[in-house]
């Protein structure tokens, strides 16, 4: 089982992106699509298989994990795990500021969307326009009614002003926790590091959807909103959100906080241990070598899928990558 290099795999989705995808990737990504979901195993919410990505012979990487989770996943993982790679990993362009929307926490999908796995997610930014920022978090309490009514009226600019704008540049890492209420603002590229669901409630669906239908999860809203984390951020809880990032020396990008839903390594030349894998080389050229097996030629833009299985593998050449990985 060798790794394999993914071809693009992006699903519809009801925003705008700038065509930053087809260009970092350089391989007939479409320019119109906002998102490529690399490697995944996870659905769109309510639409499967829509999302999963399709091997090169065709058979959906599910079923393909579902036919053999130790040889694809390792026999820990699946110990822990099942045959779920408890991981979702995307490139995301924003070609327009995203609605403020607000993901569930672990304990909220267990009562709530019969799942083990919410959705936290975390950002590697890997191209800003200047002023780019992200929306996260509540600047002050915000009561449960005061919410309701904003939902309700579709008062986005008083939302906006409640939450912590965040400026962005390329190289930075953001951890978002579950239950943040947040909004991605326009001209950014991020690698999107995730629990494997698609459960986004949607505070804000104005331009975006023609109504409140799809936007809650399939819940009454009132009872979606429950998963919302309303009190207020400080400037040092958003900074601890931040970590050391793309430019930092080897090792995580992101704040330990992160490290129980998914881990994202920098990766230049050399080696590393066999786990399920997804890599994205940011910059370069080179090669990735597999235990046994060929030589894989890669550069910036390629996204490879590497099997438990594949075993030890060695990066060469003058290549810089990110590897994301399930949490530990």
């Amino acid at each position: 089982m060798q790794p394999i290099v993914l071809g693009p795999n992006m699903p519809r989705q009801f925003y705008r992106g700038a065509g930053r995808i087809a260009r970092f990737r350089g391989d007939g990504a479409p320019e119109d699509r906002p998102e490529d979901w690399v490697g995944a195993a996870t659905p769109r919410f309510g639409l499967a298989p829509d999302g999963i990505t399709r091997l090169p012979g065709g058979d959906l990487l599910s079923d393909a994990i579902a036919a053999d989770p130790v040889a694809w996943l390792g026999a820990e993982h699946v110990a822990r795990y099942g045959a779920n790679p408890a991981l979702l990993v995307k490139l995301l362009d924003a070609g327009q500021r995203l609605p403020v929307h607000v993901h569930p926490d672990r304990a909220f999908a267990a009562g709530h969307l019969a799942s083990p796995y919410g959705k936290t997610e975390a950002w590697i930014v890997l191209e800003a326009e200047p002023g780019a920022a992200v929306h996260m978090g509540f600047r002050r309490d915000v009561a449960a009614a005061e919410l309701a009514g904003w939902v309700r009226d579709q008062d986005v600019p008083a939302m906006l002003a409640a939450t912590n704008e965040v400026p962005v540049t390329a190289g930075d890492a953001v951890l978002c926790p579950a239950g943040t209420p947040h909004a991605i603002g326009a001209g950014v590229l991020v690698l999107e590091v995730q629990e494997p669901t698609d459960f986004s409630i949607l505070l804000e669906w104005q331009g975006f959807l023609p109504g409140p239908d799809g936007a809650s999860v399939g819940l009454p809203m009132d009872e979606a909103l429950e998963c919302v984390h309303r009190g207020a951020w400080t400037g040092e809880r958003v900074a601890s959100l931040r970590g050391p990032g793309v430019t930092g020396a080897a090792g995580s990008l992101l704040p330990a906080e992160a490290d129980p839903f998914f881990v994202t390594e920098r990766l230049g030349a050399g080696g590393f241990g066999p786990s399920y894998a997804l890599l994205v080389v940011t910059d370069g050229t080179g090669t990735l070598v597999p235990e046994s097996g060929p030589a894989i030629a890669v550069g910036r833009g390629s996204t490879v899928l590497i099997p438990h299985a594949a075993g030890p593998c060695t990066l060469t050449g003058d290549v810089r990558a990110i590897r994301c990985l399930p949490g530990r």
